[in-house]
């Protein structure tokens, strides 16, 4: 397992541990299709989100950031349908900054609903930081920006010195 402190530390510094629409989106949020849950599941969710033909997400990494969760750093935002988690995302909130790990589907809009209600947490929390880390398509559509290096080290030093809660 990677130390908890090792962890955050990489995340203060800039560095992420790894080991190798069309307007739905708003007819979907304006229907209650999800239930959102926060720390619900947090590894069923880490689970999901390996379970994948190419994943990052190995052992070590997935005790690691469970135990990040047990001391509070580390959370999940769920979509779930009944008691069915239909979709979902985990990332580690630090101070000012919320970094995204990774997220999940199994049904149609679900990660993106959990996205959706992951913003809208940190806006109400004062958040100044969210870190998707990959620039995709997918994120690109919800605007996404990729910025400079420089540029991300200074914001994530002012998120870093505020004092927002995730919970």
């Amino acid at each position: 397992m990677i130390p908890p402190e090792l962890l955050l530390k990489a995340y203060c510094s800039g560095h992420f541990p790894m080991a190798m629409e069309d307007g739905k989106i708003e007819r979907v949020l304006k229907k209650p299709i999800f239930e959102i849950r926060i720390n619900h599941s947090f590894k069923k969710v880490m689970m999901a989100c390996a379970a994948r033909d190419e994943t990052w997400i190995d052992h070590e990494i997935l005790e690691s950031y469970c135990e990040l969760h047990r001391l509070g750093w580390a959370h999940s935002v769920e979509a779930w349908q009944g008691e069915v988690l239909a979709g979902g995302l985990y990332g580690v909130a630090l101070r000012g900054a919320f970094f995204g790990e990774s997220m999940f589907h199994g049904a149609p809009n679900a990660s993106k609903v959990a996205l959706h209600a992951l913003v809208e947490r940190l806006l109400q929390r004062n958040f100044k930081l969210l870190d998707v880390q990959w620039q995709t398509s997918h994120l690109q559509q919800f605007g996404t920006v990729e910025i400079s290096r420089a540029r991300y080290l200074k914001q994530l030093q002012v998120s870093l010195s505020l004092d927002c809660q995730f919970i």
